[in-house]
């Protein structure tokens, strides 16, 4: 009987939120106040979310968020801390061990479910606190108080004074068929090792595209891959703490290498392509091999620390976060990297991205290369943590984003 009244009260729950519209104004005030009072992610008596720097105690003056992919969101917030421009990042998610950090940590379905009255308190509360707002990967802060639609959000903030960029991160705003048509290896081509999300995500992409095509204010993207297909935007690296990924331990000094695979989309980093490219080798006993997928970071960062060298992707043709991370360690990175994208960090820092290039089809020449030529190989593992401390430690980042937000 217990459980039976359990389950009846947890289906009326579900009802009674998911249809709050039509729901009187003083029982959706009601809902509002038992979820607020006893939701953990919150600081607010009224369930509004922080606006106020954790790092410096200071009311922000930039909110970074909801998306924050890699921890990404609360990286930017930190690096203009450090900056001095006081910022908060917020993440809504679905994932229930919400695997990144942020100063504001939300269930995605509890906040698009809550009423308008909730939302339009959250909506006034950052725009009367903050002097700028990033909104990631066309993702709404607000709900359905503007119909989940962050451009409208962007005006609507605008409106009030709030200065607004939007920024993308990549699988929001490429277009499969547009890299399946110029990239050879992409995991957009048809096939049986394409990846099985290729429509959703070219319907989420074009949608995004539309929506920010009314959109005249600054765009920002977090790998340079993105700028030729959005004249105008700005390029706001990604951001790893170098430090925790420093490492001493000796490069390539082992006769057999230790390769380190971490793949944390086994489709888009071309898992496959790397398995056949490393089975010779193993087999010839040239390069100890690990792969692995789905381990906690601090495994990740274990491996790194100690890899000779690490294998990044072999398909998108971009470097994003783990290639920084194990460049900041002084590995040797071995990767499928554009021209394009190499040119912009050329032009960026006056420096060659250090990291080798590779195809899926030329890794496993490309490996016995580098080990016929130690040396070289070497100094180019050493370049790593240079890079990283001029583009992605976040004082670029900060940099970009005061320019971008607050100054003019």
């Amino acid at each position: 009987m217990a459980r039976r009244a359990r389950a009846l009260a947890a289906r009326a729950a579900s009802v009674l939120t998911t249809r709050r519209h039509v729901l009187p104004p003083a029982v959706d005030r009601a809902l509002d106040a038992a979820k607020w009072a006893r939701a953990p992610w919150t600081t607010d008596p009224e369930g509004v979310p922080t606006l106020v720097s954790p790092r410096s105690g200071e009311p922000a003056r930039v909110l970074v968020g909801p998306a924050n992919f890699a921890g990404q969101g609360l990286a930017w917030a930190t690096a203009l801390d450090r900056a001095g421009v006081p910022a908060v990042a917020w993440a809504f998610t679905a994932d229930p061990t919400f695997r990144y950090g942020a100063d504001h940590v939300a269930p995605l379905g509890a906040v698009h479910r809550a009423s308008r009255a909730y939302q339009q308190r959250v909506f006034d509360a950052v725009a009367s606190t903050v002097e700028a707002v990033v909104i990631e990967a066309g993702r709404p802060l607000f709900g359905r108080l503007h119909g989940f639609d962050p451009v409208a959000e962007a005006h609507a903030l605008r409106a009030r004074g709030v200065r607004v960029a939007l920024l993308w991160h990549g699988t929001d705003v490429r277009v499969p068929s547009a890299h399946a048509a110029t990239h050879p290896d992409s995991p957009f081509r048809p096939g049986p090792d394409g990846d099985p999300r290729t429509r959703a995500l070219e319907s989420v992409a074009l949608r995004n595209r539309r929506r920010a095509a009314g959109f005249d204010g600054p765009v920002l993207v977090s790998t340079p891959d993105l700028l030729p297909g959005w004249p105008g935007a700005v390029w706001c690296p990604v951001v790893v703490d170098a430090a925790a990924w420093a490492s001493d331990a000796p490069v390539l000094e082992r006769a057999a290498p230790l390769v380190v695979f971490a793949p944390s989309n086994p489709v888009l980093k071309g898992a496959d392509r790397v398995g056949r490219a490393l089975a010779p080798l193993v087999l010839d006993g040239v390069i100890q091999r690990r792969v692995v997928a789905g381990v906690p970071a601090d495994e990740v960062r274990a491996l790194y620390r100690g890899a000779d060298v690490v294998l990044d992707q072999f398909r998108l043709g971009i470097y994003g976060v783990a290639a920084c991370e194990a460049m900041a360690a002084g590995r040797l990175v071995v990767s499928h990297v554009d021209a394009q994208v190499r040119d912009e960090v050329r032009a960026a820092t006056g420096r060659e991205l250090p990291v080798v290039e590779a195809t899926g089809d030329t890794l496993g020449v490309t490996l016995r290369a580098a080990f016929d030529a130690r040396d070289a190989a070497r100094a180019i593992a050493a370049q790593g943590p240079a890079l990283v401390a001029e583009l992605h430690d976040g004082r670029r980042s900060a940099e970009v984003l005061r320019r971008v937000l607050l100054d003019g």
